[in-house]
């Protein structure tokens, strides 16, 4: 058997150890086949698993069925896979998000619950010393408070969706108020904003809640309908990081040094940005985004190896703190 063909097999063999198995229409969608080729596939299944089960089923087809049991020892997570899982479990709880950096522990458990014993002591070895080579196993650094209360209230309104009742205190407020809001998602970034509409205003602004000024956060037997023309994702590249501000939306050019080109090309700085190398090496970079306070905390870093060229507002925030001094680029 090739490679090409055992790999296909094992393909097979996954799919069939669902609660239904599989038909030969489904193998044929799948592998892009004829039905001659997914009758040899099945037979090849049936050779390679013995204890495959075959039953007809109510809507008169045939289908082929592998127990579980007889398919776990094939479907024992890679170390790659292992790792990935718990870079992401590092990266959600760097950024609070505590529901979910939860659910993906037990999850994380539970995969290691199932590995076979004569390859889990391998697995955590190896696990253990690239997590340590990748730096997860200690990074330090500043990250968002959080409230866990406050935060698994947030994650089951937006798997509702549901209304939020929240106990709010923005930097203009003396003291906290209480806010009903339709929650349509969250915008990570040094900050985390939970994008909201305002159920007592409805003047057709999303708002934007800190969540580490949240106080309390109540979710209300109240479903609502989300908004059909709402994109998160589109909503989220309006901004340069997590802040927001229609005022300030347009487009955004920084040019960097020569001697800075190099290592700001490594950098995405907006999903939106195109970038073009001039005749004397330096190097400028375009997008449309607004955020200028997080554009600025970021433009800091690079001291004098970049300049604003677009928007003067952005620019004057900038020119008069850049450095020459910084031993190194970001």
């Amino acid at each position: 058997m090739s490679f090409s063909k055992a790999v296909d097999l094992l393909r097979l063999a996954m799919m069939a150890g669902g609660r239904t198995g599989v038909c030969l229409s489904d193998i044929e969608r799948e592998f892009g086949c004829v039905r001659r080729t997914a009758q040899r596939m099945v037979a090849a299944l049936q050779e390679a698993f013995p204890a495959t089960e075959h039953y007809v089923g109510y809507d008169g087809r045939h289908y082929w069925r592998v127990p579980a049991r007889a398919v776990a020892p094939l479907l024992s997570p890679s170390v790659d896979e292992l790792v990935a899982l718990k870079s992401a479990i590092e990266q959600l709880d760097r950024a609070g998000m505590k529901a979910e950096v939860r659910a993906l522990r037990e999850l994380d458990q539970k995969v290691h619950a199932l590995i076979p014993n004569e390859s889990s002591s391998r697995l955590a070895t190896d696990e253990e010393a690239i997590l340590e080579a990748m730096g997860y196993a200690a990074r330090p650094g500043p990250r968002p408070d959080h409230d866990s209360a406050v935060d698994g209230a947030i994650a089951e309104a937006l798997k509702g969706p549901f209304r939020l009742r929240i106990a709010y205190q923005s930097r203009a407020d003396e003291a906290a108020t209480w806010r009903e809001i339709e929650p349509l998602g969250l915008l990570l970034g040094t900050r985390r904003y939970l994008v909201g509409i305002d159920t007592a205003k409805r003047d057709g602004r999303n708002r934007h809640y800190r969540v580490e000024d949240i106080g309390e956060a109540e979710v209300l037997d109240q479903s609502f309908a989300y908004p059909d023309d709402f994109d998160l994702n589109a909503y989220a590249e309006r901004a340069f990081g997590s802040f927001h501000n229609d005022l300030e939306y347009g487009q955004v050019v920084w040019r960097f040094a020569p001697d800075a080109a190099n290592q700001a090309a490594r950098f995405q700085f907006h999903p939106s940005q195109t970038s073009e190398v001039l005749e004397d090496g330096s190097l400028v970079v375009r997008f449309n985004a607004s955020g200028h306070l997080e554009m600025a905390w970021h433009l800091y870093a690079w001291g004098d190896g970049v300049e604003v060229l677009e928007p003067p507002q952005l620019a004057e925030l900038v020119h008069p703190f850049r450095r020459h001094d910084f031993p190194a680029y970001p």
